[in-house]
């Protein structure tokens, strides 16, 4: 389990392609200390350490994962949002997160303004009842607060803090990006779905005075 809130921004060492992708992320600045079999959220992706040694982390990515995230892009050198798994006793700061992804992205505009700059995202249509307004989301690992839910996707705003600790400052348009939604909406679209009341959408979380 994660919170979302990055702790470092580490650096892609070394890939190896197989029958699996392995995978070697270095980390110096003290914000990740992982030991061999810990969980690390990469780019929001939940891995499992296989060796941990002089500041490099290595993992194993299965097919499964490669093809569901952005993780079988990376390239040497690339930089990656880095989380350690959640502990006993530890602020929860952010939100709710997995590290399981549920789609891929593609960042759809950015507009930088005084304070904050503004990225939109787009994703799949089958995913848009999971998001509402004020709710949470996150991208490539970051928990984000929604600000607006577009047609074809959501809109957030990224504070000079987010993009000084995050890789989101180095984005473009047309970058893909790992999203998981929130948990909770997950969860309740799932039981409203089986008790046969169909979808959650942002009209009936206004009718039960959510939002």
């Amino acid at each position: 389990m994660f919170t979302g809130l990055v702790r470092e921004v580490g650096r892609v060492r070394e890939i190896k392609k197989a029958d699996r992708l392995c995978l070697s992320i270095s980390s110096h600045e003290g914000g990740i200390s992982a030991r061999e079999g810990d969980s690390v959220a990469v780019n929001g992706a939940c891995l499992s350490v296989t060796k941990s040694e002089k500041g490099i982390m290595r993992f194993d990515v299965m097919r499964a994962t490669v093809s569901q995230t952005t993780l079988g892009l990376l390239k040497a050198g690339d930089a990656v949002n880095l989380e350690g798994a959640i502990r006993a006793g530890e602020p929860f700061g952010g939100h709710f997160v997995t590290g399981h992804i549920d789609c891929v992205g593609s960042i759809s505009s950015l507009v930088t303004r005084p304070g904050d700059v503004s990225m939109s995202v787009a994703y799949p249509g089958t995913f848009r009842a999971l998001v509402v307004p004020k709710g949470s989301i996150t991208i490539d690992g970051v928990s984000l607060t929604v600000g607006e839910v577009t047609e074809n996707g959501v809109t957030v705003y990224l504070i000079p803090h987010t993009l000084a600790t995050t890789t989101l400052s180095r984005r473009t348009p047309h970058d893909r990006v790992n999203i998981e939604f929130d948990l909770l909406g997950k969860y309740a679209q799932c039981y409203f779905g089986r008790a046969g009341k169909g979808a959650i959408s942002e009209s009936f979380l206004k009718e039960q005075g959510f939002i």
